[in-house]
């Protein structure tokens, strides 16, 4: 009989309770040691200096920061300005912003066309990769199927470990075009191995932009609206960068610096953005709104809203973890600019869609949980949405499937991969090596027949 390798067996079992004790937290405090690479008000540790984003939650007025409304900016420029004037020229945007975090400026129209044709190029897998590789060993899990292809890809690749500026440029385009259509076929290669769904693969198409084309090999019968393609846009620039601290880019800088090839800095990006306290955070807070909605009669009754939220936080109900999901976040306070934005077009997204009442229930929650969150737990900073409160919402309104949540956040977020990973090597040829402290007492050497 074949071995269950995935099974946790009774010798397992045995050998988690001879795992030694964890690190005492106040060691932390002793030595004053910032988990997290954060300080004890969660400000970020300097580690770093990019060019490619600034996020400002912040003014400095003398020695005192004074909490303000957070900003975000691409390239000097600020977020808000670049969506506004995408929205109102009606044009989408993720082409042109990609291009402006890459190169450091805004294409013209000219440079414009020639890297919008560029990608459509590049939206071409190799001569049998869907068969040899999307469609083998599918998984629900669909990071680890892209990881997984992002990997095989090396071996397509001539000059795969070649890290010369122009090489890693060609190769994050390349990356930057494939992966929504490597995305979607793996979702497509598990519905149909998983639950018999028929095995349709669309094309992308040349003419259509990033979100187009997503939704057009998305859905059975290639259709969307214009306003569902224009709000998945805004979605995307929103989550392509947050500046050089988040978790995966972070580990992009880390990993580059060793020297190693694109696929696998891209890879070890992915899997730190796979990670629940990182990119899998919206699906949660979708997951918790359907609870709420299950379990709360009257969506417009602010106590009834509110004695459930204190629900949630006691670990009575939902998940059991004590958490309100998409409250809060590690470095605004006041407001997340992202959320704000995202907001805007949610509305407007709800009222083609017919789910007002939702929204209003989602603004509610926006208003109510941070009183809740304040009331019933110490913090030493102002609580409100982050943009996975809203994202959500937008990608279950442009019936997304949940497999898919994260791999779009993967989507925009291999934009700043790309652009941080180009300044790493432009900028750093130093390898990234935090100190650890080691707090093991010193022990004699026992002899093995003398060990307990």
């Amino acid at each position: 009989m074949a071995k269950d390798y995935s099974e946790i067996t009774p010798e397992i079992l045995d050998l988690v309770k001879k795992l030694p004790e964890p690190i005492d937290p106040e060691l932390f405090t002793k030595y004053r040691v910032n988990r997290g690479l954060r300080d004890s008000e969660g400000k970020g540790i300097l580690t770093g200096l990019t060019k490619i984003s600034e996020i400002m939650s912040y003014v400095q007025e003398g020695d005192q920061r004074i909490a303000c409304p957070g900003r975000l900016f691409y390239r000097g420029i600020d977020v808000y300005d670049l969506i506004n004037n995408i929205v109102e020229d009606g044009r989408f945007g993720f082409e042109e912003i990609t291009y402006l975090l890459i190169f450091g400026k805004l294409p013209n129209l000219e440079e414009l066309k020639e890297f919008k044709k560029l990608l459509a190029e590049y939206r071409t897998l190799p001569t049998n990769f869907v068969r040899d590789i999307v469609l083998k060993a599918p998984s629900k899990d669909i990071i680890n199927t892209l990881s997984r292809s992002v990997l095989t890809l090396f071996a397509y690749d001539d000059n795969a470990s070649d890290i010369s500026i122009e090489n890693v440029l060609r190769q994050s385009i390349e990356l930057i075009a494939l992966f929504p259509v490597l995305c979607v076929y793996a979702y497509k290669a598990y519905r149909h191995y998983e639950f018999g769904d028929s095995l349709v693969i669309h094309p992308p198409q040349e003419n259509l932009s990033q979100a187009e084309n997503l939704l057009y090999m998305l859905r059975s019968d290639n259709q969307f609206t214009d306003m569902e393609a224009k709000v998945l846009d805004v979605a995307l620039i929103l989550h392509m960068e947050h500046g050089g601290g988040n978790n995966s880019t972070f580990t992009t800088h880390v990993v580059t610096s060793s020297g190693t090839d694109t696929y696998s800095s891209v890879a070890a990006s992915l899997a730190s953005l796979k990670g629940p306290k990182h990119g899998g955070a919206n699906i949660k807070v979708v997951e918790m709104f359907e609870d709420i909605k299950r379990n709360v009669k009257d969506w417009n009754n602010d106590e009834e809203i509110s004695n459930y939220l204190e629900k949630i936080m006691n670990g009575e109900v939902f998940d059991k973890r004590g958490l309100i999901y998409g409250m809060g976040h590690a470095i605004y306070s006041i407001s997340d600019p992202r959320a704000e934005i995202l907001k805007r077009y949610v509305k407007g997204l709800a009222q083609e869609k017919g789910r007002e009442k939702e929204f209003n229930l989602y603004e509610k929650v926006e208003k109510l949980a941070p009183q809740v969150i304040t009331k019933n737990k110490k913090v030493h900073k102002q609580i409100s949405a982050n943009i996975d409160f809203y994202s959500g919402f937008v990608y279950h309104m442009l019936d997304l499937p949940i497999e898919l949540y994260t791999p779009i956040f993967a989507i925009a977020r291999i934009v700043g991969w790309s652009a941080h990973r180009l300044e790493e090597l432009l900028s750093n040829s130093r390898i990234i090596r935090p100190a650890y402290m080691n707090v093991q007492k010193r022990e004699s050497y026992t002899p093995l027949l003398e060990r307990e």
